[in-house]
């Protein structure tokens, strides 16, 4: 049922001579407009968190680019999707589980995995393509026993993913120790090759294969049964098990998406830095639950857009690029920035959340 199908009706008002009927909402022009159009939609608050993030993105770039020189220029936005691709990869994967209710903290290890494999296959001599799947695989893998884990026995995704936190992390340092250098030239190569764009400016492949990645994620959700799956299960669990809806499948299948995710993203870090290490990624499944709450998607699951998740990577972007162009400011700044503007924002989701419930 939607906020729509529970509005009391619109209060009548004296009409004007010889004029038709007016409602009391009529009188309150575009602000009332939004009202109702925040009301009429079962995604109203999401969408309004990711225009809210959008805003934001728009501020900060254009506050750069008035504050620094060279800080407007196309290919310095374009550079956001560039440098930030497994970010964005990475966030995809976290938007299914937390939309469902779930957090998943094993990312940024499963990233490191991804690198470290892929570094030491690759030096034994196995081909790229064979490599690339081996990587998937294995993400996808611990991805579906942490999900068999989480649904079957009834845990709780926070000690399951810490869990797998560890063990992938651990199975990196049981691997290699040191750094790996990857000197593939298929990877070399994908690294070095660019997509030209009108202008002189270009994107990656990496790149490329993210945003690849948001429009498939995008599909899913908001146009097959099991993306409506994962909004039902973020809402109510239990309402979605009582309408027969595949709950247990659907769950586990989020956390195979976000194992896939993090092990895609292992592999385009490893591309963008040529190299695997087991300390990579430390901390990255943090920027990347930030991201998707910044993007709008509540952390209690049911309400989000991946393309918020996209544009929550892309602030967090435009703030590291804005302390880079500094060059006075200390690396840090960029984390107490991102803890003021998580806050905000889950405070942001609180008050929407408060007036879409009062409302229904």
């Amino acid at each position: 049922m939607t906020v729509s199908d529970t509005r009391p009706p619109e209060e009548q008002v004296p009409a004007p001579p010889g004029g038709p009927p007016r409602t009391a909402t009529s009188r309150t022009g575009w602000q009332g407009a939004v009202r109702r159009w925040l009301r009429s939609t079962s995604t109203g608050s999401s969408t309004f968190s990711v225009l809210v993030t959008a805003v934001l993105l728009v501020v900060l770039f254009g506050a750069g680019s008035i504050r620094y020189e060279n800080f407007g220029y196309p290919q310095v936005a374009l550079n956001l999707l560039v440098d930030n691709a497994y970010l964005i990869v990475l966030a995809v994967g976290m938007t299914f589980v937390i939309l469902t209710g779930g957090i998943d903290l094993s990312s940024g290890a499963v990233v490191a995995l991804g690198t470290v494999m892929a570094a030491r296959l690759l030096q034994a001599g196995w081909p790229a393509p064979l490599v690339i799947a081996v990587v998937l695989a294995t993400g996808a893998l611990l991805g579906w026993l942490m999900g068999l884990a989480i649904h079957g026995l009834q845990l709780q995704p926070f000690i399951v993913t810490l869990a797998g936190m560890f063990l992938a992390r651990g199975i990196c340092f049981a691997i290699s120790g040191p750094s790996i250098p990857i000197q593939d030239d298929w990877f070399t190569a994908v690294a070095i090759n660019v997509v030209e764009l009108p202008g002189g400016t270009f994107l990656s492949y990496g790149a490329v294969l993210a945003l690849v990645v948001v429009a498939v994620a995008a599909y899913v959700l908001h146009r097959t049964r099991f993306g409506r799956t994962v909004y039902a299960i973020g809402g109510s669990e239990s309402s979605a098990a009582l309408m027969g809806l595949a709950v247990g499948r659907t769950k586990v299948g989020v956390y195979v998406i976000s194992g896939f995710c993090s092990a895609l993203g292992g592999l385009l870090f490893s591309v963008y830095i040529l190299s695997g290490w087991s300390l990579h990624g430390i901390g990255l499944e943090l920027d990347a639950i930030a991201a998707v709450v910044i993007g709008g998607t509540v952390l209690v699951g049911g309400r989000g857009l991946v393309l918020g998740s996209l544009l929550g990577v892309l602030v967090l972007g435009t703030i590291k690029a804005l302390i880079d162009f500094d060059g006075g400011l200390n690396s840090w700044w960029t984390k107490i920035t991102v803890g003021v503007l998580l806050l905000v924002f889950v405070v942001l989701q609180r008050v929407t959340g408060r007036r879409s419930g009062t409302a229904s």
